[in-house]
């Protein structure tokens, strides 16, 4: 316990100092908007195999491709991704 204790409280006080401008090693990765329908006829994949391969729901990618919605997080991650190096992320996904 005091070892998750001591991890907690470490990036508390690394957070801290980087939003005080203490700290200047912190690495923060910004992303462009991406077009997620591009990215798809890249990969050269309809919508459901698109999904299928990389875990989302078809539902939710048609939002993407429509702009209805915006991928975030992780998922804006991994398609940011996919967008560079297509074959490599389904290469790694393989089972």
């Amino acid at each position: 316990m005091a070892s998750a204790y001591s991890s907690i409280k470490q990036g508390l006080t690394e957070a801290i100092d980087f939003s005080e401008g203490k700290v200047k090693k912190a690495v923060i990765h910004e992303f462009a908007p991406i077009d997620v329908k591009h990215i798809r006829a890249k990969v050269g994949m309809s919508q459901s195999e698109f999904a299928s391969a990389f875990g989302i729901s078809v539902s939710t990618l048609r939002h993407w491709e429509r702009g209805d919605r915006t991928p975030q997080g992780p998922a804006l991650v991994l398609l940011n991704v996919v967008a560079k190096e297509p074959e490599l992320v389904l290469r790694a996904l393989e089972s």
